[in-house]
C-alpha cells in the first residue's frame, strides 16, 4: 500500500482504515470544564470591571484570567472534536495506528501492538469507541491513566471483530511456535 513503506513489517498488511466521527460530544467532564471555565471568565470579568473603576490600566491584569477561563470553556467542549477531525485510523494484520495532525504538535504516529494479551474493550452505541491501549500522563498530583483506541467510528463492532480475530491468529501461530520448541 503506498504511503507505508518503511513502516509496516514484513508479511504486514493493512486491513481496515477509517476516520472518527467529528462531531461535538457533550460529556459530563466536557460540560464540567465548560463550567469551571466559564465561572474563571466571569469572576475575571467581574474583578476587570470593578479594578478599572478605580482608573488606569491595572485592570488589564485581569485579561489573561479571563482569556484562560474563555480558553477552558471552549477547548472543553470543542477540543476532543477537533482532535478526532484531525486524526485518522488505520488497522493492521499485527498493529493499530493512530495518525494525527494537530497545531504545535504537528503530525504523529502512534502504533500499537495487538496481541493476544492486548485488553480490547468496545464502548458500544450509534458510533462505537474501541479501547486497545492505555497510556499515562503525568498530572500535579501524580499519574493518570488515559484509554487509547479508535474513537467514535461507524465501524466499530466490525473493527472489533477485526481485532479478535488478530488475536486469535497470534495465539495460533503462537501454540504452533510452542509446539515446534518443545520437539
Amino acid at each position: 500500500m503506498t504511503g507505508w513503506d518503511g513502516i509496516l513489517d514484513p508479511g504486514e498488511e493493512v486491513i481496515w482504515q477509517g476516520r472518527p466521527d467529528g462531531a461535538v460530544v457533550f460529556k459530563p467532564a466536557n460540560i464540567a470544564t465548560f463550567l469551571f471555565g466559564l465561572a474563571f471568565a466571569g469572576f475575571a470579568l467581574f474583578w476587570m470591571i470593578m479594578a478599572s473603576q478605580a482608573g488606569g490600566f491595572f485592570w488589564m491584569f485581569g485579561l489573561i484570567h479571563f482569556s484562560v477561563g474563555i480558553g477552558l470553556s471552549i477547548g472543553g467542549l470543542f477540543w476532543s472534536a477537533y482532535k478526532r477531525r484531525h486524526s485518522w485510523y488505520t488497522l493492521s494484520n499485527r498493529r493499530a495506528f493512530i495518525a494525527s495532525d494537530l497545531p504545535l504538535r504537528g503530525r504523529s504516529l502512534d502504533s500499537y501492538p495487538i496481541t493476544p494479551d492486548t485488553v480490547l474493550s468496545l464502548d458500544d452505541g450509534p458510533l462505537p469507541t474501541l479501547h486497545f491501549a492505555e497510556t499515562t500522563k503525568r498530572t500535579k498530583n501524580g499519574h493518570r491513566r488515559i484509554k487509547v483506541g479508535f474513537e467514535r467510528i461507524a465501524e466499530g463492532r466490525e473493527v472489533y471483530r477485526m481485532m479478535r480475530d488478530i488475536q486469535r491468529a497470534a495465539r495460533h501461530d503462537g501454540r504452533i511456535e510452542d509446539q515446534k520448541e518443545m520437539r
